[in-house]
Parts: structure tokens; C-alpha cells; sequence
């Protein structure tokens, strides 16, 4: 990855965040977002934001929903951010390895101290 699209990408993460806390008032977003990570084209073309939600199956699904309904807004305030030739597209993707991590540690812990 070019030293250029890994400044896009920080940049599209930090944006893409402060968008979603800011800027997005959804009732539907209840849980606690967390953008993980963002893969960008090389031509800087299309985006996939991999993203966390802390909370149960339903508070994801709603998070989801409401991310979905909120692409082209996002998409929109991202242009007005960050100078690009083109705004890429975004495709929102969650990732659960962080909630994966903790389940694990949790794991560990109970092995360590005998309950399992």
C-alpha cells in the first residue's frame, strides 16, 4: 500500500467516527461503535469500513440497519472532509473479532483460576 491510500485510510477512519458520533442522530444506533479498520482500492475508488458494535445481537442488527440507511450521508460528509478526486464508496462490514478477543480472554481467565 502506497505511503498516499494509507493517509486516505487513517483519514477516511477518523472521519468516518467523528461522522457517526457527530453528525448521525439515529435512535437505532444505540450501541457502542467502534470503526476497526478500513481496506480502500487502490484507486481510491471503493471503501470497506469494518466496524464494532458492543451490545447485543439485536442492538448489531439495528446498528447495522440504520448504518446502511446512512451510507449516502456519511458518504456525502466525507466528501466535504477529506479533498479526494472522488469519494469512494462505502460498504459497511462488521467485524466481531474484538468481541471474539474478549470471549477468549474471558476463556483464559476461568482455566487460570480453575472454574472450568
Amino acid at each position: 500500500m502506497s505511503l498516499r491510500n494509507e493517509r486516505v485510510r487513517k483519514a477516511l477512519m477518523r472521519e468516518i467516527s467523528d461522522i457517526i458520533f457527530r453528525e448521525i442522530k439515529d435512535p437505532q444506533i444505540t450501541g457502542l461503535i467502534s470503526i476497526v479498520d478500513v481496506e480502500i482500492s487502490s484507486d481510491n475508488s471503493a471503501a470497506r469500513v469494518f466496524y464494532s458494535v458492543f451490545g447485543s445481537d439485536e442492538v448489531k442488527k439495528r446498528t447495522s440497519t440504520a448504518l446502511e440507511r446512512h451510507v449516502g450521508q456519511i458518504r456525502h460528509e466525507v466528501g466535504k472532509r477529506i479533498r479526494l478526486r472522488k469519494t469512494p464508496t462505502l460498504l459497511f462490514i462488521l467485524d466481531d473479532s474484538l468481541e471474539k478477543g474478549a470471549k477468549m480472554t474471558e476463556l483464559i481467565n476461568k482455566i487460570e483460576r480453575g472454574e472450568l
